[in-house]
């Protein structure tokens, strides 16, 4: 079972709306890379970005956060457990790229961003439907910087994404620990409502505060 919820309320009374995994991997990927900044904090770059002939992938998306740290973010429909090292090998990669990373990044954003890039700690994001007690546990022995994020589908053009847990690349193993779900502090759950309009396609964006409900009569989230 899911740790995040989402209710309908009306006169008293709150009804569950049921979330589920998005149908399609591409589609919640396309959603993202088109809200990218709003969602996630991260500028986007590009989209099934290709490593070459050597290492023979496709990063998912490529992105610079605020800080200016590099960004792969890899989406995977249901559990984790293979978005974890498939984001882990594509960093290896990144890491012996880096003129060829800074050249996109002065062409999408300019030469301003492209002089801010900070190589000192690169970041993974990796969001699936779920991620398991294991893959927590494991975020403790990687010296990386990593970011598990889960969402939900609750239909009615309502998706939320939560951050399970993340860990800072370090020098030493017990620098820094993982956040396993159930153990954040509030401020570090995100939770993120997309309403999507049926009408012209086109999709918006709203942070909720953590644990924030959604009525029928209140103002559109």
């Amino acid at each position: 079972m899911s740790d995040l919820k989402l209710f309908r309320v009306g006169g008293g009374q709150a009804a569950e709306i049921p979330g589920a995994a998005v149908a399609l991997e591409r589609h919640l990927q396309t959603l993202i890379e088109q809200n990218m900044e709003t969602m996630l904090g991260i500028r986007f770059l590009a989209s099934e970005y290709s490593t070459g002939s050597w290492h023979r992938g496709r990063i998912d998306s490529l992105g610079l956060d605020e800080s200016g740290n590099p960004v792969i973010v890899e989406y995977k429909r249901s559990n984790g457990k293979a978005v974890i090292t498939q984001a882990l090998s594509y960093l290896s990669w990144l890491r012996d790229h880096r003129h060829e990373f800074e050249s996109l990044v002065k062409e999408r954003l300019g030469d301003e961003a492209a002089g801010s890039v900070d190589w000192s700690n690169p970041r993974l994001v990796c969001i699936a439907g779920d991620f398991t007690s294991h893959d927590t546990h494991a975020l403790e022995e990687i010296s990386r910087r990593i970011d598990l994020v889960s969402y939900r589908d609750f239909g009615g053009g309502l998706i939320a994404l939560q951050l399970v847990a993340s860990v800072t690349a370090r020098r030493h193993h017990s620098e820094s620990r993982a956040r396993p779900r159930g153990r954040m502090d509030p401020p570090q759950v995100l939770e993120w409502v997309v309403r999507r309009s049926s009408r012209s396609g086109s999709s918006t964006t709203r942070r909720l505060s953590p644990f924030g409900i959604c009525t029928p009569t209140s103002t559109p989230c």
